[in-house]
């Protein structure tokens, strides 16, 4: 049924809105409960809601860009991502329903890494969700810099400068 629907009727549904790192977006959680200012260690320690949830939804129009957020989260049913690790190790997860062909339904990304995505074969669109912790804040978000990143993770480059090509093209 999910795929019947196309990604105008889901970002109506959902009340998805164009945004500037993950597609269309709808925050659906934000912890009422905070961390105290000092509770948390640097870069945390002006205080931090205890988690926060949203809806993403990608569309070749509207790709996940490179970026990295502070905080811990965990993806859920996502398709085509590429993981920049701190120690210059390049991981490609697929994350989706065929668990036997070693797809993931989540995917634990460490704060701190540099990620992206792209849609996996034909589809036109994917739905996915993102938990953080501690919640996050704009400042926890920062987009990385193409050439810089190509430099520090050289087994990555070509994949980051196809997904670059890709965007400019939609542009």
């Amino acid at each position: 049924m999910a795929d019947e629907l196309t990604a105008d009727e889901l970002r109506t549904l959902l009340k998805l809105e164009p945004h500037p790192t993950c597609g269309f977006v709808r925050i659906t959680y934000v912890s009422a409960q905070s961390i105290a200012p000092g509770g948390l260690p640097a870069p945390f320690a002006d205080g931090r809601p205890m988690g926060s949830a949203l809806y993403f939804m990608v569309t070749p129009n509207a790709p996940v860009r490179l970026h990295r957020i502070r905080n811990d989260q965990l993806y859920h049913y996502y398709l085509g991502a590429v993981l920049l690790r701190g120690d210059g190790s390049v991981e490609r997860v697929t994350v989706g329903p065929d668990l036997r062909a070693g797809q993931r339904v989540q995917l634990f990304i460490p704060g701190n890494t540099f990620h992206t995505a792209r849609l996996a074969g034909r589809r036109r669109w994917f739905l996915g969700a993102s938990t953080e912790w501690p919640g996050v804040l704009p400042a926890d978000v920062e987009i990385g810099k193409l050439d810089d990143l190509a430099l520090e993770y050289p087994s990555a480059a070509a994949d980051l400068r196809a997904i670059a090509d890709s965007a400019r093209a939609l542009n």
